[in-house]
């Protein structure tokens, strides 16, 4: 079967095929390249994992009883070495945040940080994140979802393995209360005009309120952290799209 014909099987029908017990490859968003762990990530997973590691195999996750607290909880989706997501918890000590990241050495470069910062409102998942919003977090249960630079799969013939498509976004609406934003941002226009697309889309079926006062982009809220490779593409000239969308119902 190409890649072609797998795009188009919708989850009803790989719902389907499972049942009958045929085996249907999945399109994933990464590839996954293990990197080696410096010693001290490892050393940090060693620490931290007991602490602030949560599995997709437990489940449901509750948000109080994990973090012994109500708040709003905040996720974000490839947070690659964790700069920002520990930034961002330690700028909002008053809300939970969890990150999710499928690249083990990221994991733990995020544990150090975290360490460093002393941080008691994060909580990180190693796994492909579709599964985990599919069967760890119950539909109206989080403040917001944020996915910052995305790989891009820049190739035509990749596009469809982008992780912002009009399905991943219906999980995301179901999952984030009413009111609950969805923040995007990459650094390659033509993956932020794909993504405004979607979102229009669902914009436009009344599931969505665009957050933007010229309905496209927003600029870089405050509460991103301006990473050092933004900085660098400044320097040379890169653009750098934001989109923030509310969920309206």
């Amino acid at each position: 079967m190409t890649d072609e014909k797998q795009a188009t099987y919708t989850q009803a029908n790989l719902a389907e095929a499972q049942e009958k017990g045929r085996y249907i490859r999945k399109i994933r968003s990464f590839v996954k390249r293990e990197g080696r762990l410096t010693k001290g990530q490892e050393a940090a997973l060693q620490r931290s994992w007991p602490l602030m590691g949560l599995t997709h195999e437990a489940g449901v996750v509750n948000f109080n009883e994990c973090f012994g607290r109500e708040a709003d909880t905040i996720v974000e989706i490839g947070f690659g070495m964790g700069h920002s997501l520990v930034a961002m918890a330690a700028a909002a000590p008053e809300k939970n945040f969890i990150g999710i990241e499928v690249h083990r050495p990221g994991v733990g470069a995020c544990l150090m940080a975290a360490e460093a910062q002393q941080l008691t409102n994060l909580r990180l998942y190693e796994h492909d994140a579709v599964e985990v919003f599919d069967d760890c977090f119950v539909d109206n249960s989080l403040a917001g979802v944020q996915v910052f630079f995305p790989d891009p799969w820049h190739k035509k013939r990749h596009h469809k393995r982008r992780l912002i498509q009009p399905e991943f976004v219906e999980t995301l609406r179901k999952k984030l209360r009413i009111g609950g934003v969805l923040h995007l941002a990459t650094d390659w226009q033509n993956y932020a005009e794909h993504m405004l697309e979607v979102m229009q889309a669902a914009e436009a079926a009344g599931h969505w309120q665009n957050l933007s006062p010229t309905n496209d982009y927003v600029p870089r809220p405050e509460e991103r952290p301006l990473t050092k490779f933004e900085r660098r593409g400044e320097r040379l000239g890169h653009g750098v799209w934001d989109l923030k969308f509310a969920r309206k119902a």
